[in-house]
């Protein structure tokens, strides 16, 4: 019930968020005198935005819907349902133990054969996870730093970061949508005064501004990625203790941490290396960015 209950809490605040900036850029437009321009040229703004709305959130939550899925098949995830070994029992164990510290249900747990440390969570809801690891993460840290990385992954479920991030693509999706057509429109209709249906100027302009937006969104979502990055190394420092989580960042900084999938990488434990505009786009803060973070973090 606690889990439904925060779930739903967070899908409300965002969709009253979304309605507010709905409202917030329909009131904007018509101080600028854009939406009945645009009502005279036979667009309905308000169905413009529900209608991008529908696809924004439509695509992001279908992705975290068959998120766990497209784990397993696009990198091999084995999950484990009998531990074959003692090194899967452990894992097995360490997770569990985890999960029930930070009041969430047993996810599935598995692995993937890559030899680079990394590891990823993954699932539509805090009670139907995955938490995979590679084979290379096993084989290069200590079970002291293994058991901090699976630490930061219980805290990416437990902290709800797989639908707070797809609530947030689903409003950027919606804002692109809706901007890029606004702005082929007014290219259109103003610059080149264009008085019969969509000239050519629509289509190009309305792509431009999308792809342009597109980036905008990209490094705004990365944003709320890399915060939240920080929080689930102090889950991890919380649940498998601060010496462990910086002794596993470390690892990661000696060791080349293995590239996950697009959909993956926001939860995985390592992101890529980004200097100057790049950093914009990564969706991990620098390690040693971290590492000093838990450094200052008060003891708990």
């Amino acid at each position: 019930m606690m889990d439904t209950g925060r779930v739903m809490n967070r899908i409300l605040l965002f969709v009253l968020t979304n309605f507010a900036i709905l409202i917030v850029a329909s009131f904007t437009l018509r101080l600028l005198g854009l939406e009945p321009w645009l009502n005279q040229q036979g667009i309905n703004f308000n169905s413009l935005l529900v209608f991008g709305a529908l696809l924004g959130f439509g695509g992001a939550f279908l992705s975290l819907a068959i998120s766990k899925w497209m784990a397993k098949k696009m990198l091999g995830v084995q999950v484990i349902g009998q531990p074959r070994n003692e090194p899967e029992t452990w894992l097995l164990e360490t997770v569990r133990r985890h999960a029930e510290l930070a009041g969430i249900g047993m996810p599935e747990v598995g692995y993937f054969d890559s030899p680079e440390p990394n590891a990823f969570a993954t699932g539509p809801r805090r009670n139907s996870a995955l938490v995979a690891v590679s084979a290379g993460l096993m084989n290069r840290m200590n079970r002291q730093e293994v058991e901090a990385v699976l630490g930061h992954e219980i805290s990416h479920v437990a902290n709800g970061d797989m639908v707070t991030l797809t609530l947030i693509q689903g409003v950027v999706n919606t804002f692109v949508f809706v901007a890029s057509r606004v702005i082929g429109n007014v290219v259109d209709k103003i610059v080149f005064r264009n008085e019969r249906g969509h000239g050519p100027a629509f289509w190009i302009s309305t792509i431009v501004a999308q792809l342009v937006l597109s980036f905008l969104a990209t490094m705004i979502v990365m944003w709320f990625s890399r915060h939240r990055e920080f929080r689930a190394d102090a889950g991890g420092a919380r649940l498998a203790g601060r010496n462990n989580m910086i002794g596993a960042l470390e690892a990661l900084k000696r060791s080349q941490p293995g590239a996950l999938p697009d959909r993956m990488a926001a939860f995985g434990i390592a992101g890529g290396m980004g200097q100057g505009f790049r950093k914009l786009f990564m969706s991990h803060p620098p390690l040693d960015e971290r590492i000093a973070a838990l450094h200052a973090a008060p003891l708990a």
